[in-house]
């Protein structure tokens, strides 16, 4: 492997078959990204993982009755399409377990994935004892392998999956509400059954067309990682959605390409670790809710709190309790000789005004207190509308504790 044969493959110029099978893998972590979020956001991440069990006695089953009837075992179609019922076959059974029992949903995809993934395994079972022999290839569907594809089924899975993400698009106002309060829906008369299985539906359209590539069972990665690490960055939902559509595109856009330049790997392993280590990242690094940007936050806010305590005392005569605060105080050039600076009394008026002001407006208007604002840290002209902090500097001081 030299860097120029990897190069090429990255660019998607290491010839037409293994560029579209890159470019059809990459559209399927797009669509996966996009759809995921959606189940991320309804809960429902763990069904997943049960509808990608639950097609392996699908893919089975397929390739008995085919063979059984003269037919080609081994095509994709034929196999998705037992793949795509036995997985709607589990949802199904999920939902039934879920309202007509006392289980709850968490004990219903248990049931459910293990008693379909279960049979599917046994049936694999009996394959491999066939004339057929070795399973006839099946096992690329439970590790995914893109070098076993062609470039009409990279072309077809492609195809499936920008179809789903039209259809997220087109629903993006359906899939919103539902996600975040489908009881308003319900009473405004939306169809939320229809719409809850037509998520389900593209849910299992991915999956579907996922096995191949990522296996079923790494996919339920493909369809959570992403959107959990998009979570990180953002949370707003569209720029949740592109983001995650982003992240899961390069996840299988480089899986893809590692598995074509080393043939015997995995693919779904290689996409589960790309977007695992973009998860990380995420993590770590995210400038919204990152580990690192989170801790500097607090700890600016620490400080924040800290000097605005010493400089309040200072200006009632009462010198800082920490010497680092006064270190700290006269790099920042508001501290000289233990007595404040020009700048510094300034400093300490100010703050003392913006924590005046605070808490008259946390007494007068407690209903209206905003909720992303650090109280007496934050500036208050800048949070509050000009007219309200006029009229919280009207108010008389002994109103004020």
């Amino acid at each position: 492997m030299i860097p120029d044969e990897i190069l090429a493959t990255l660019t998607l110029r290491a010839g037409f078959n293994s560029a579209v099978v890159v470019a059809g893998t990459a559209c399927l972590g797009v669509a996966a990204g996009v759809i995921g979020s959606f189940m991320l956001l309804r809960k429902r991440a763990m069904v997943s993982d049960a509808l990608s069990h639950a097609t392996l006695p699908g893919i089975a089953l397929a390739f008995l009755i085919a063979t059984a009837l003269g037919m080609e075992g081994r095509s994709l179609p034929v196999l998705l399409a037992g793949a795509l019922f036995s997985g709607v076959l589990g949802v199904l059974a999920i939902q039934a377990i879920s309202r007509f029992t006392r289980l709850p949903e968490d004990a219903a995809i248990g049931a459910v994935l293990s008693v379909f993934f279960g049979v599917g395994v046994v049936l694999l079972s009996h394959i491999q004892t066939l004339a057929t022999g070795n399973q006839a290839g099946l096992k690329t569907f439970i590790l995914g392998q893109t070098a076993a594809m062609n470039r009409n089924e990279a072309m077809a899975i492609a195809g499936l999956a920008l179809a789903a993400l039209a259809a997220c698009v087109l629903l993006f106002k359906e899939f919103r509400l539902l996600c975040f309060d489908p009881g308003f829906a319900a009473g405004q008369g939306w169809p939320t059954v229809r719409i809850d299985l037509t998520l389900m539906g593209l849910t299992t359209l991915v999956t579907v067309i996922g096995l191949q590539t990522v296996g079923l069972i790494l996919i339920i990665a493909l369809l959570i990682v992403p959107p959990a690490a998009a979570r990180f960055w953002t949370e707003k939902l569209w720029a949740m959605l592109v983001i995650a559509a982003v992240l899961g595109g390069i996840s299988g856009w480089l899986g893809a390409s590692l598995s074509a330049l080393v043939p015997r790997l995995p693919a779904g392993a290689v996409i589960v670790l790309v977007a695992g280590s973009l998860f990380l990242f995420s993590f770590l690094f995210a400038p919204a809710r990152g580990v690192v940007a989170t801790a500097w936050r607090q700890a600016r806010l620490r400080l924040a709190y800290a000097e605005q305590a010493a400089l309040t005392g200072l200006l009632h005569g009462r010198p800082p309790a920490s010497g680092g605060m006064d270190t700290w105080l006269r790099v920042r050039g508001m501290v000289r000789d233990s007595a404040l600076t020009a700048r510094g009394r300034d400093a300490a008026r100010s703050s003392e005004r913006n924590r005046r002001l605070w808490e008259r407006f946390l007494i007068h208007y407690p209903t209206l207190v905003p909720g992303r604002a650090n109280w007496g840290i934050d500036p208050i002209d800048r949070v509050l509308p000009r007219d309200l902090v006029l009229e919280l500097e009207s108010l008389p001081e002994q109103l004020s504790p």
